[in-house]
């Protein structure tokens, strides 16, 4: 058993490879969220719920972490079927989706996809809901 000094050193050393913005409030997110997170045995996503409260260090506003899925990874900032990709790669049993997203012109059809689900997405939170 680790003392809670040496576990807050350990937690404080993790470097992420992907930081992920999720909608708290959204239960659809919340069961993928859980899912990912489950999937990430190495601790390599550092999930931050963005309906709790302003993220610190984030260069996007609230409003756009909630209304569209954002990752980052590295340096760069991935937003909607990019950022899934990104997470997908820092998760070994995913990483072949995350790859396959890196063919010319797959984020672009992911994309649409992604956005036609933000479309039904309310509709779809109700129902989970319920």
């Amino acid at each position: 058993m680790r003392c809670t000094f040496c576990l807050a050193s350990h937690i404080a050393s993790v470097e992420y490879q992907v930081t992920v913005w999720f909608d708290g409030n959204c239960p659809i997110c919340l069961k993928e969220i859980a899912l990912m997170r489950h999937l990430d045995k190495a601790g390599r996503i550092n999930f931050v719920n963005a309906a709790n409260n302003s993220p610190l260090n984030c260069p996007i506003n609230r409003e756009s972490l909630l209304a569209r899925f954002h990752a980052k990874e590295g340096d760069t900032i991935h937003s909607g079927a990019a950022a899934f990709a990104a997470m997908w790669r820092a998760i070994p049993m995913l990483r072949p989706l995350g790859l396959l997203a890196r063919i010319p012109g797959m984020v672009w059809v992911m994309d649409r996809f992604y956005t036609s689900f933000l479309r039904i997405r309310p509709l779809l939170q109700k129902l989970v809901r319920k």
